[in-house]
Formats: C-alpha cells, structure tokens, sequence
C-alpha cells in the first residue's frame, strides 16, 4: 500500500464504530455522514467505501433506513441506529477504549526507547 495515508487503512477498519457514533447524534444521510466524519479530522470518506458498510449495517441489524423525499432533487436513504445499533455502539465503544490505551502504551514505549 505504498503512497496510501495510513489514516485510509485504519479508517477502513473502524468505520462501522465511527458512523455509529455520528448516527448516535441524530438521523443522516449519507453525505452528510460523509461531511461530518470530515468535519471531525477522518478525511474524506468516499460513497464506494460508505454505502457497502452502511448496508452492511443495514443487513445487521444495527441501522434502519428510510427514503425520504428531496427537495427540488432525488430522494435519499436516512439512517439511524437501532436498538441493536446503540446496543453494539456501547459494546465496540468499551473495545475501542481498551484498544486504544493498550496502542497508545505500546507506542509511547517504543518512542521512549529509541533516541
């Protein structure tokens, strides 16, 4: 994966945890999931990466969706987390934060070692 960011590799992991977390904060659409995941420093999110794991989601259990007519354009698919959703938001929300600290303490370990 030469030339990638590794930022794209390690988003592609957690996406399904990080759209859950922005639908815990209300009902979207896809672009504007897009918008806010760049609004909080994820980069750009593209549709081919979005939509399969949304409907991913969707086949899980963990988001519904529901067409809701445009404006002056084309409907589009809102999305909202579930009670199975917010069930696994929480569970993966722990994980994330043990994860979390064990990386930032390997990493910190490793610094700290080498001049």
């Amino acid at each position: 994966m030469a030339g990638a960011e590794p930022m794209t590799g390690w988003l592609r992991g957690v996406l399904p945890l990080a759209l859950a977390g922005v639908l815990a904060e209300g009902e979207r659409h896809g672009y504007a999931l897009v918008q806010e995941l760049a609004a909080r420093g994820f980069g750009t999110v593209r549709g081919g990466a979005l939509y399969p794991v949304l409907g991913r989601m969707e086949a899980d259990g963990a988001v519904e969706a529901r067409w809701e007519p445009g404006e002056g354009g084309p409907g589009r698919k809102v999305y909202r987390l579930t009670d199975a959703g917010w069930t696994r938001l929480r569970q993966e929300s722990a994980g994330w934060a043990k994860f979390s600290d064990a990386m930032a303490q390997l990493l910190s370990h490793g610094v700290e070692e080498n001049p």
